[in-house]
């Protein structure tokens, strides 16, 4: 220190002291640990092996990671997850010496000395998760015990107990783990209580941490009036007025009779016309115009992938410019307003035709991954000008079929896109067409219909294997098919739910039929192994007896 005249100054520098190299680990634990409890609180993170193996430096991502668990052994309780993070700390060990002064008084002398270094430590930040206790006597909640304690014969014995009509119970009545201020709380609030057979799922809350709202309303929000129209009862609301609005074609059921087709967008679409670009917009009508039905991806092909993009981000374009069927043989297809394809006979080459591929891989390419091959700019310098208007040709072809090449992996066309000879001599025939149009087969017969959908299957899934598949191979199949000894195609087991009869659901009263036909087999396979167990049973009391 220095005077203020500055005539002397005195350095004091603290003493140098070695730092061990000796590691250790550092747990933050959330809870109160006396040292005869360690053992515990070291059990209720896993035991030492977990904890060896989340310090390890070794240790990959998944199994740097540590759960506590507040009631070890039951598998419905959520642990709070913990993270193993790097520190650059100092342990030291503090001692603490009581000196006893002639007069009686007692002088505490504490020394420190560092230990070792902490270089990783374990914390628990994150907030715990909603808790849910069921009836462990439950026959569900045994059967979760035995399949942890791996008790086979236990998991044998188990059996669905019969259902019984006790849904809710008396407020008095409470687990006998509840705690016993929880439970006086509770028997409170007036009505009875739920005794559903509810098992908690694995996680109930995604937020790990509390948001930092500091007690404040959302800035974005504004405080709006809204009256009740039947009680002109005017209450306030909080709407976020930077909340992003979504928009989407409207739609309607093909089978709903008394809707009609719309005849333009929706007000809310309406009026948010002045979002979309103009340019695009106007060149959609006119492709609208001129074919009144359109897939997306062949719409799309009609546009540069800069547009295509542009317009599948705007969510306005789209529903500006038509309508959409939920099911039926134009489903997900963008449709003109007031175009009705269910009255008019020439819409039947606008139906579509889909079916999957097992083996097409539904996996997609990584956000970075993605970012990398956008960024990298040797493929764009390596590839040619030839390459470039080729790949352009095809993706712009990608809806056709032609019968010789594949432009993608998944059957998805309208019959105006299949360009395959015999394909379109059988799409043009009009002997087998329907006088109604029908929500499964559209405009053609159920066979007329399967016969298209027997050679373009075959011919697509020849292409993936690599050859292309010859007409005497196609008019054979449909031979074999008509015989019904087709052993090539694929036994199709129709639904009994009416989901979508174009993707091969059942009509409502030939679902009902075979509901109640299954219901029947059923009952009558279980009759007959109950029958089957009995007698088994008698005959081994008989021979017991004889012995």
């Amino acid at each position: 220190m220095s005077d203020e005249a500055g005539s002397s100054t005195i350095h004091s520098e603290a003493p140098e002291r070695p730092l061990p190299s000796t590691p250790f680990y550092s747990i933050e634990y959330p809870g109160y640990v006396k040292p005869e409890s360690v053992p515990l609180a070291v059990s209720n993170l896993g035991g030492p092996s977990r904890l060896e193996t989340a310090f390890k430096r070794t240790a990959a991502k998944n199994e740097a990671l540590l759960e506590l668990n507040l009631r070890p052994g039951n598998p419905f309780a959520h642990p709070i997850p913990g993270d193993i993070v790097g520190t650059s700390n100092i342990l030291l060990k503090v001692v603490r010496r009581k000196r006893r002064q002639p007069d009686g008084e007692c002088i505490g002398e504490f020394t420190a000395d560092a230990v070792g270094i902490v270089p990783k430590t374990a914390r628990f930040r994150s907030m715990a998760d909603y808790q849910f206790q069921p009836d462990m006597n439950d026959p569900l909640a045994q059967l979760r015990l035995a399949m942890d304690r791996m008790d086979v014969d236990a998991i044998r014995q188990y059996s669905i107990p019969e259902e019984k009509e006790d849904y809710v119970v008396p407020p008095s009545i409470h687990p006998p783990e509840l705690d016993p201020a929880l439970a006086e709380q509770s028997e409170k609030s007036s009505g009875p209580r739920s005794n559903l057979r509810l098992f908690p799922p694995p996680l109930f809350s995604r937020q790990n941490v509390p948001q930092n709202y500091n007690f404040k309303a959302n800035p974005a929000s504004i405080v709006t009036s809204l009256i009740n129209e039947e009680t002109g009862e005017e209450r306030k609301r909080l709407i976020n007025k930077g909340r992003w609005k979504g928009h989407g074609p409207m739609t309607i059921a093909f089978s709903d009779p008394n809707q009609q087709v719309p005849e333009g967008p929706p007000p809310t679409v309406d009026n948010a016309r002045a979002q979309a670009n103009s340019e695009l917009l106007n060149r959609i009508l006119e492709f609208m115009n001129e074919r009144p039905v359109w897939t997306r991806a062949a719409l799309y092909n009609q546009f540069s992938p800069a547009e295509s993009r542009e317009i599948h981000n705007s969510k306005v374009i789209m529903p500006l410019a038509g309508y959409m069927f939920s099911d039926g043989p134009w489903r997900d297809a963008m449709i003109r307003f007031k175009y009705d394809p269910r009255k008019e006979l020439d819409a039947r080459i606008y139906q579509r035709i889909y079916f999957r591929n097992a083996n097409h891989p539904v996996a997609r390419p990584s956000v970075v991954a993605r970012r990398q091959e956008g960024r990298s700019a040797a493929t764009y310098i390596n590839r040619s000008i030839e390459q470039e208007e080729s790949f352009e040709a095809d993706r712009r072809k990608s809806h056709i079929f032609d019968g010789s090449t594949l432009t993608k992996e998944t059957a998805a066309f309208q019959l105006c896109d299949i360009h395959d000879p015999m394909l379109k001599e059988m799409i043009e025939d009009d002997e087998n067409l329907r006088e109604v149009c029908d929500e499964r087969d559209g405009w053609y017969s159920a066979q007329a219909l399967e016969r298209i959908k027997t050679v373009l299957r075959h011919k697509f899934f020849s292409l993936l294997q690599g050859y292309v598949a010859t007409q005497e191979e196609c008019e054979a199949l449909l031979e074999q098919d008509a015989a019904g000894k087709s052993q090539t195609t694929r036994i199709k087991r129709l639904k009994f739910g009416k989901h979508n009869m174009a993707k091969g659901a059942l009509r409502p009263e030939d679902a009902a039929a075979a509901r109640l036909q299954a219901t029947l087999d059923r009952n009558a396979r279980n009759l007959q192994a109950s029958r089957r167990e009995m007698h088994g049973g008698r005959s081994s009391q008989a021979a017991d007896n004889s012995r």
